[in-house]
């Protein structure tokens, strides 16, 4: 069953056409990829406080966030320092990463689900905080099912900076307007709704329907081909359904 958040108000009737794009994120919403980011901070944490024996933990924050944080003083401070122990931190990351996209697998629906959309002729990108090894190695052939792709890497600030989705909005040529970004995060949504496309967010088990709800998600749904799906029917019909 397709379900959207009950705000109704902002859908507005939507004419022939005016979906142009769809831009997913990538990790627990087109794959089932599981890290443990609470081990992965208290990795960090060891790696920074052989330089900074009084650094801490920050309950709440990502870990390239933390990082950012952390880093911010010695950056001033010490800067050839900080570089090196950024590397540090970069390849740490990298390797957990990449061991986790290791046991990691596609969604089933996922290739059926963009080779339709590309068949609609739709354009799809993929933006995701992971890095790109990651993403290839979970789905080697993704450059077949989608216009672009822009990992961590690939851009100067990650979602929920908006300018991560702007970047790839450029890439296809394709205004705000006319894209809708699925995540299975409210950060998703919030890169969205920065952005100014349509938003919609995946019950995968990250977060609640309320959470989406509560983050102004123009369309909850059990995962991203029925998020997707939903968003074509009210594009089709102009309507809640």
């Amino acid at each position: 069953m397709l379900r959207t958040a009950e705000r109704p108000w902002e859908f507005p009737v939507l004419t022939p056409g005016s979906l142009q794009a769809v831009v997913f994120d990538f990790d627990g919403t087109l794959a089932e990829l599981t890290i443990d980011f609470g081990a992965m901070k208290r990795e960090l944490l060891a790696l920074v406080q052989v330089v900074i024996p009084t650094a801490r933990l920050v309950p709440g924050i990502p870990a390239l966030e933390w990082m950012e944080i952390i880093l911010s003083p010695l950056l001033r401070e010490a800067p050839e320092e900080a570089l090196a122990l950024r590397a540090r931190f970069d390849r740490r990351i990298m390797d957990i990463e990449i061991a986790a996209a290791r046991k990691g697998e596609l969604f089933p629906f996922v290739r059926p689900m963009l080779h339709r959309l590309r068949g609609d002729g739709l354009k799809l990108a993929v933006i995701t905080r992971n890095c790109t090894q990651a993403v290839r190695e979970v789905f080697p052939d993704i450059a077949e099912y989608t216009d672009c792709v822009f990992a961590r890497g690939d851009v100067s600030r990650v979602k929920p900076d908006p300018g991560h989705l702007h970047v790839a909005l450029q890439h296809m040529d394709v205004e705000a307007c006319r894209a809708i970004m699925v995540g299975d995060h409210v950060l998703d949504i919030a890169t969205g709704k920065g952005a100014g496309t349509w938003t919609a967010g995946v019950l995968t088990g990250v977060c609640t329907r309320q959470n989406f709800v509560d983050a102004g998600a123009d369309i909850v749904a059990d995962d991203g081909a029925g998020a997707v799906w939903a968003f074509l029917e009210l594009h089709k019909f102009g309507r809640l359904i």
